[in-house]
């Protein structure tokens, strides 16, 4: 029911394939002033020792974090913006409880707290349909760059969608136990034969609402995400294939002498209930095969290359070789002659693996192409790309769009060996000065320190960074407590 998201792919991905590479994080922030000197690569206990002095000497160019651990934990960790937008969910449905109750002494009618339930369950869908995801991030990123900045900062934080689909869906479960709550007690006091059928579809819906909530936690979903995403999807299937049967079911127990399709049209959970399928239908209405032209670009990386359709920067898209299965979300990068696209596919995991091993033919893809985080970047009128390894792929797109201004670093083993001179020129061309730090001879470099770096040469407003989840959040971290604006992929946006 619900889609898998790009930037939760490149996430569970890098995660999975760059663990090695991501171990630099732990460095300390110490400033680095050139990359050609500065890492962290191991040595002998005597030159640890000395590495470690000038650390220190240098760890004052790069300015202290504000506020305590404290209030940088809470403001800058636990009161994420996914976690506030997830958090505003929770008062709203509360205010709505305490209205029916008003307006119905004391007790809410069943068939209110459907109507609530069913508007929640609209809400999260909405939130994984392409083309309305799409549509919200367009009106965030309208607007100029005389806004002020701390408003374009603010917008920029879009990406944290996800906060209302998980809100919304939690919102949707707690509501429809209500309701079953209220419907049992209500088949009690007068039994009917269509009542108890009614409540059977209800008690169904319990638990394929608590099967979702299940495998959605972030800990099952990380380490068993191709059981999540089959939990997911099938348990939403069948919850929605539930509902409908449910809805018919009540109507037909509580319409008296209205004929059945006066009372559905008449009855919102009708209208929330089609909007919810809708989304659904016309994300799978979209499922196509499609031919692929690979270009192995090294025994790490490969490059496929769609010719079917045009596309414009900022997109991603889903593909997958079982379509019913699980599908993996990658960045699209536009073809230079405007004649397709292509996606740049690195060994990190199973299904990348056997892309690169046995470059495909075929693949499925569907849905329309979904705006991502970088989408946000043209809000800005200056920004620092970051990335390591494969995360260039992403931030392709951006520098073939050429609409925001940016300096760029890039973390990887063997940049070229890797990924090949194309994607070497697209960079270079972007920013002819870029940091490409090839980690196999120049060893660690401290990303804080170095993006820090970038961001004040370059006088800029934003960082944006395409990493492993672990690094992601320390540069995003290192930044941001340093009153900087910086945006990563986040486990569920």
């Amino acid at each position: 029911m619900a889609n898998t998201d790009l930037t939760l792919e490149l996430e569970v991905t890098w995660a999975k394939g760059e663990v090695a590479q991501a171990e630099y994080e732990l460095g300390s922030d110490s400033f680095i002033t050139t990359s050609s000197t500065a890492t962290s690569s191991p040595s002998t206990p005597e030159k640890k020792s000395l590495e470690f002095v000038e650390d220190e000497k240098q760890h004052a160019e790069l300015p202290l974090k504000r506020g305590s651990r404290l209030t940088r934990y809470l403001f800058h960790n636990f009161l994420s913006s996914y976690r506030k937008t997830f958090a505003i969910i929770f008062p709203t449905n509360l205010v709505t409880l305490i209205a029916m109750i008003s307006t119905s002494d004391g007790y809410p009618a069943a068939s209110s707290v459907a109507d609530a339930a069913s508007a929640n369950l609209m809400v999260a869908l909405l939130f994984r349909q392409e083309n309305f995801v799409n549509l919200v991030y367009e009106i965030f990123t309208c607007v100029p760059h005389s806004m002020p900045l701390f408003v374009r900062r603010k917008l920029a934080k879009v990406f944290h969608y996800g906060g209302c689909h998980s809100g919304c869906g939690v919102a949707a479960t707690v509501w429809y136990i209500l309701y079953t709550a209220v419907a049992t007690k209500e088949l009690i006091e007068k039994r009917s034969a269509d009542a108890t059928a009614s409540l059977i579809t209800a008690y169904i819906l319990v638990l394929m609402f608590f099967t979702i909530l299940a495998a959605a936690h972030p800990r099952f979903r990380v380490k068993y995400h191709d059981h999540f995403e089959a939990m997911h999807r099938y348990a939403g299937w069948i919850a929605l294939t539930t509902f409908w049967v449910h809805t018919f079911l009540n109507a037909e127990a509580s319409r008296g002498p209205t004929p059945l399709g006066l009372y559905l049209v008449q009855s919102p959970n009708f209208w929330f209930l089609s909007v919810s399928t809708g989304c659904t239908v016309l994300s799978w209405s979209r499922l196509r095969q499609r031919e692929v032209f690979p270009e192995v670009l090294s025994d790490h990386a490969t490059r496929l290359h769609f010719k079917y359709k045009s596309m414009k920067p900022f997109y991603g898209l889903k593909i997958s070789d079982k379509p019913l299965l699980k599908w993996h979300a990658f960045a699209t990068i536009p073809e230079e002659d405007g004649k397709g696209f292509s996606i740049v596919v690195s060994n990190a995991g199973d299904f990348t693996n056997k892309i690169i091993l046995e470059p495909p033919k075929k693949l499925w893809v569907r849905g329309y192409p979904l705006h991502g985080l970088l989408h946000t970047s043209r809000l800005f009128k200056r920004i620092v790309v970051v990335a390591t390894g494969s995360g260039i792929g992403p931030c392709l797109s951006l520098m073939f769009a050429g609409v925001t201004p940016c300096r760029v670093l890039w973390s990887t083993p063997h940049p070229e060996v890797t990924y090949g001179e194309n994607v070497m020129n697209s960079v270079l061309k972007t920013d002819p000065n870029a940091i490409i730090w090839n980690t196999r001879t120049q060893g660690r470099p401290d990303m804080v320190a170095l993006t820090h770096q970038l961001y004040s040469e370059f006088d800029a407003e934003a960082v944006f960074i395409i990493s492993n989840p672990k690094l992601t959040r320390k540069v995003v971290y290192g930044m941001q407590t340093r009153n900087i604006a910086a945006y990563g992929a986040i486990f569920d946006s």
